[in-house]
């Protein structure tokens, strides 16, 4: 599956999980909710809180972040539910991007009032 096709059925189930929770809640409800909704739902191979090494020169931290969400390896999913998604969210998704060589991130911010305001996609050039 190309990652475009992933992102269109990771938007599609943001806006049915906004739909039916609304705005407010905590990320880790909708990280929850999100998961159920990929993985169960529709089938998706979806790893959540996946923790990706960081390698600098020759030393390798194990932990260095953990992903909200990777739908079938290809597309990493940041869940916020801010006020204001902030520049540097979208920065600290394509670091996450490079870190793991992946091409496309969704950064996802389910406190707003329209979910389509609150996705925005993130690609890595290389």
């Amino acid at each position: 599956m190309h990652e475009n096709d992933i992102s269109g059925l990771v938007v599609d189930a943001c806006y049915q999980v906004h739909s039916k929770l609304g705005p407010g809640l905590f990320e880790s409800v909708y990280e929850e909710v999100l998961f159920y909704e990929l993985a169960t739902k529709r089938g998706l191979s979806v790893l959540r809180q996946h923790q990706i090494p960081v390698v600098y020169d020759e030393l390798k931290m194990e932990l260095g972040f953990r992903a909200d969400l990777i739908v079938e390896r290809k597309v990493i999913v940041e869940i916020k539910s801010v006020e204001l998604v902030a520049p540097v969210h979208q920065k600290q998704l394509l670091t996450y991007l490079r870190l793991t060589t992946l091409k496309v991130g969704l950064l996802v911010n389910f406190n707003e009032v329209l979910i389509k305001d609150g996705i925005k996609r993130i690609v890595n050039n290389f």
